[in-house]
């Protein structure tokens, strides 16, 4: 099994792989300092977006998964974030602007 990276940690990295991509990334709510499920929020800039979560398979690979499918509007994505927040209130959201639809994450996205 992969060992855990702080998931502070883990948000400046994808700001920075987005920066660095000419993308833009930012906090959107900050989470549980150590341990808080992560969920990006990635905006085509066309009115489309994917929301990802992060998600352990049998054999303890970490993923991202796709719990709303391949595009959403915004509406969607807001929705199903804040039912998360309800449910978790230990989260952290993380937007990212970029017109490629990229997650700047190194895991596989399934």
């Amino acid at each position: 099994m992969q060992p855990r990276i702080k998931t502070a940690i883990q948000i400046k990295a994808i700001i920075r792989r987005a920066e660095v991509a000419g993308a833009q990334a930012f906090l959107v709510r900050r989470g549980q300092e150590d341990a808080g499920a992560l969920y990006l929020k990635v905006s085509r800039l066309d009115g489309t977006f994917v929301v990802l979560n992060q998600a352990r398979r049998g054999d303890g690979e970490l993923v991202w998964t796709k719990p709303l499918g391949d595009s959403v509007d915004e509406s969607g994505a807001s929705k199903y974030l804040e039912k998360q927040l309800r449910f978790d209130p230990d989260i952290w959201i993380l937007e990212i602007e970029d017109r490629g639809g990229r997650a700047f994450v190194d895991e596989p996205i399934v």
